[in-house]
């Protein structure tokens, strides 16, 4: 099984080369990606291919439901290296419909250390229960809730000092909320994209 997996990547170097003779030249010499994807583990949510970028273009940071909690220092080691040291231009936090880690952390079940990673879904839950419990198909709930926990994500990056300092001197950063769909293979955009101090305040506002 790993043979085949090495088989696999012989493969893709060689055709790579075949297209472009210096492609791993040049990601020798340099890093200069403009995005940093914040997404989900999930096998099925492959960050590059997704938007169609070659490695080398896409920073990436995944984890349990694309959470991005101020307290993990992982997270926060990512967004600094990123923002500060990379100047990404753009920030995605993209989650996706039918998330296992969405569904586990509301579904009443203990499955012990990550329900403590969980926790942030089932406070966005709370904070918009009123929403959610109104709906009477479970698969439209699950989906507006991997679709609120994204607009959370999105507030808590851009409220992050590492953000607000670099709009603070003048740094041309965006961040923006996605949540890709596993049926079609398209993104959704949410329309909660930060730019600015003013975009976080609205964003406050709306949530």
């Amino acid at each position: 099984m790993l043979d085949q997996l090495k088989a696999n990547n012989r493969a893709w170097a060689e055709g790579k080369l075949a297209v472009d003779p210096s492609f791993f030249r040049r990601l020798v010499d340099q890093q200069s990606p403009e995005y940093l994807w914040i997404g989900c583990a999930d096998s099925r949510v492959p960050a590059n291919e997704i938007v169609g970028l070659d490695p080398g273009e896409l920073f990436v940071h995944r984890n349990v439901a694309n959470l991005a909690p101020p307290q993990d220092a992982n997270y926060l080691s990512v967004l600094q290296f990123a923002v500060d040291v990379l100047k990404v231009k753009h920030i995605m936090v993209v989650g996706h419909y039918g998330c296992g880690g969405v569904t586990a952390a509301v579904d009443g079940q203990r499955r012990g250390l990550v329900d403590h990673w969980l926790h942030p879904i089932r406070e966005v839950y709370a904070a918009h229960r009123a929403e959610l419990e109104a709906m009477t198909d479970t698969h439209e709930r699950h989906d507006r809730l991997c679709e609120l926990n994204v607009i959370r994500q999105v507030r808590n990056v851009a409220s992050d000092v590492f953000v607000r300092e670099a709009w603070k001197r003048g740094q041309s950063l965006s961040v923006h909320g996605w949540v890709y769909s596993l049926a079609n293979g398209l993104v959704n955009d949410m329309n909660v994209t930060v730019s600015g101090q003013d975009d976080l305040a609205r964003l406050y506002d709306q949530d």
